[in-house]
């Protein structure tokens, strides 16, 4: 909230369900400034969220068998690190 504008920040505060059909709309009417703003709000959603929060969100079910779920933990341990700086 705090890298927009108090307007934009509260255009996207709404339902889930809503800022999902907002980020569809913008696609498809090509509307890339309102596209940016609705990606930006869910990433800040998602941000700092374990990967079944995200399945949650997003309604994803895990694909992967848990020794498959194990192999790319290890593969991308990078990926779960906290950044420096």
């Amino acid at each position: 909230k705090e890298t927009v504008q108090e307007w934009y920040s509260k255009f996207c505060d709404v339902e889930r369900g809503m800022l999902f059909e907002l980020v569809t709309a913008a696609n498809f009417m090509d509307i890339k400034p309102l596209l940016d703003l609705t990606c930006y709000a869910v990433a800040v959603m998602i941000k700092g969220k374990s990967a079944d929060e995200i399945r949650s969100i997003f309604n994803i079910s895990a694909d992967f068998t848990p020794d498959e779920e194990h192999q790319v933990h290890q593969e991308n341990k990078w990926a779960s690190q906290p950044s420096g700086g």
